[in-house]
């Protein structure tokens, strides 16, 4: 491909490529011309594959890695520097091994680098990610890194460790970063033997936000599609555990009770790893109005106690708007079952 103008290369490849993608057998690119390269791979093998040195005119380089299981041990070992990268973008959905051994060594290539940003979960780790690390590991080996975007999610295993990093303590590594607001969050599941903490810049920019727990710092997050999001369109709960102050809030029947919670967007909504307490706390139309045509997946057998055997008339008006989508197999249905909801799927 010969070198393009920049508008003429968007409109090629946001606008044309998309449209006859599946009709192009082969795309031949001249690596020599690629200033910019964007692209999703299956695995970190990949990633390191197309730095190996071959885009050596390459200044700006966006990977997502997908959520294929790969393992990180198999590494292609590269150190080639890569002096003319200037911006450099590494997204991973799933769970990621590879930051201290890969991420970390594959930096130390980009010491011209100007822009960075990172998102991703990175687990069975001895310790948390936080900003002394960042800045020990990254930010001190890119003298003329400017821009810094982060989200990153490291979970700990915990093995009888006494003195255990709280929140503040995540937030006081930070202190030598200027002007930007970090948010950090620090949860603990001793049942699991496992720590989790989260680090990002405010504004929230991805799409999604995922394993929300009880120190959820709150804020207003508009990229993720009632009140922090707004546009939510995929919901999922996971918690077995039942709701801790339902019973005072009936006692206390405070104004807070009378509001319904709404979610104008959702498109889906998934409960099947959650107390009953989460179950009815949705479907209840005092207290929460779902969308009509809304997607619902949940476990028949609570789904039957929670409507008192789809006869229960406070979660009528909700599981009337909601196609059901049965997560269970081999059941025998409840006579009033099938007349609950909008639609069943049961296969």
């Amino acid at each position: 491909m010969y070198p393009l103008p920049d508008l003429m290369l968007d409109r090629f490849c946001l606008q044309i490529l998309p449209k006859i993608g599946h009709k192009i057998e082969w795309l031949d690119l001249e690596p020599l011309s690629m200033e910019q390269l964007h692209v999703k791979v299956i695995c970190i093998q990949d990633c390191l594959y197309l730095l190996d040195g071959r885009f050596n005119q390459l200044q700006i380089f966006c990977v997502e890695i997908g959520m294929s299981f790969s393992s990180d041990s198999v590494l292609i070992i590269n150190k080639e520097k890569l002096p003319n990268l200037r911006c450099f973008s590494l997204s991973r959905h799933s769970n990621a091994h590879f930051y201290d051994t890969v991420l970390i060594p594959l930096l130390y290539r980009m010491s011209n680098l100007e822009q960075l940003s990172l998102y991703l979960s990175c687990v069975h780790r001895n310790r948390f990610i936080n900003g002394k690390n960042l800045k020990q590991n990254i930010i001190d080996y890119l003298p003329r890194l400017n821009q810094f975007q982060f989200n990153i999610r490291s979970t700990m295993l915990l093995k009888n460790q006494i003195d255990l990093p709280s929140n503040e303590d995540i937030q006081y590594t930070f202190k030598d970063f200027l002007n930007n607001e970090i948010i950090s969050y620090v949860n603990y599941f001793l049942e699991n033997n496992q720590g989790e903490c989260l680090i990002y810049l405010y504004p929230y920019t991805l799409r999604y936000y995922d394993n929300i727990g009880n120190n959820f710092p709150g804020g207003l997050f508009t990229c993720v599609h009632e009140k922090s999001f707004p546009l939510m369109e995929h919901l999922t709960i996971m918690n077995r555990k039942a709701q801790k102050d339902k019973q005072c809030k009936k006692l206390k029947n405070t104004n807070q009770d009378l509001l319904v919670i709404e979610y104008s967007h959702l498109k889906r909504l998934t409960l099947n790893k959650a107390h009953d307490d989460y179950v009815e706390q949705f479907l209840l139309d005092t207290k929460t109005c779902l969308p009509y045509g809304l997607e619902l997946r949940v476990d028949y057998k609570p789904l039957k106690r929670v409507t008192y055997n789809f006869k229960r008339n406070a979660t009528r008006i909700n599981c009337s708007k909601v196609k059901y989508i049965c997560l269970d197999t081999d059941l025998r249905f409840s006579k009033h079952f099938k007349d609950y909801f909008l639609y069943i799927d049961v296969s």
